[in-house]
């Protein structure tokens, strides 16, 4: 009787590396209603459907896939302005927001912004975007590739604009847009057309 044994090696078993896309966040939470306080005096209102804080990502940041809503308030708790977007991220080393599809900005003074995406560095205090910007107040409406403000929205600069205003005639009296449009009155200088000069004496 012949016996034949055979071996066979011992294999490792392995798993695939960790990419960064599988960077679990330390945490996720869904419904987020709650208010956001910065050296110690609340300045802020999230509301969410869904917020995930990742660290392990680089940069860290705050995830908002499902879209945010913000309202800014004052020292006194007065509400200056509302933030709407898609999509959200909030690099907190950096202290910068990046929001981005339907963005839209309303202050207090009656000031309307909307864009596809709008960065907010709070450390430098300002807001910018390198996309189409609209931007309408009281007063005026301004478009542009390129936006720039404080981050109160009080002081602003559009760049390659297009704009419309209300137009003050000759005469002083004011021109209105037309009624039941959502258009406004485009500036325009009326042409000037050369007169001969009269060089003779009553």
């Amino acid at each position: 009787m012949t016996l034949s044994f055979s071996c066979s090696e011992e294999k490792e078993h392995t798993l695939p590396a960790i990419l960064p896309q599988d960077s679990a966040s330390v945490m996720t939470t869904y419904g987020v209603n709650t208010l956001i306080s910065d050296s110690g005096v609340v300045k802020y209102r999230i509301v969410s459907e869904c917020w995930e804080i990742n660290q392990v990502r680089q940069p860290s940041r705050w995830i908002f896939v499902k879209g945010l809503f913000l309202e800014q308030f004052d020292e006194k708790f007065h509400v200056q302005s509302y933030i709407q977007c898609d999509t959200a991220y909030y690099y907190d080393h950096q202290r910068l927001w990046e929001l981005r599809g339907r963005v839209s900005i309303r202050t207090k003074d009656g000031l309307f912004f909307t864009s596809e995406e709008l960065f907010w560095d709070q450390a430098a205090h300002e807001l910018y975007s390198n996309k189409y910007s609209n931007l309408v107040t009281p007063e005026r409406q301004l478009q542009g590739a390129y936006f720039r403000s404080d981050e109160k929205m009080t002081r602003y600069m559009v760049s390659d604009t297009k704009g419309a205003f209300n137009v003050e005639n000759f005469d002083g009296t004011r021109s209105e847009p037309p009624m039941g449009t959502d258009s406004v009155v485009e500036v325009q200088r009326a042409p000037i057309v050369p007169q001969k000069k009269n060089l003779t004496q009553p």
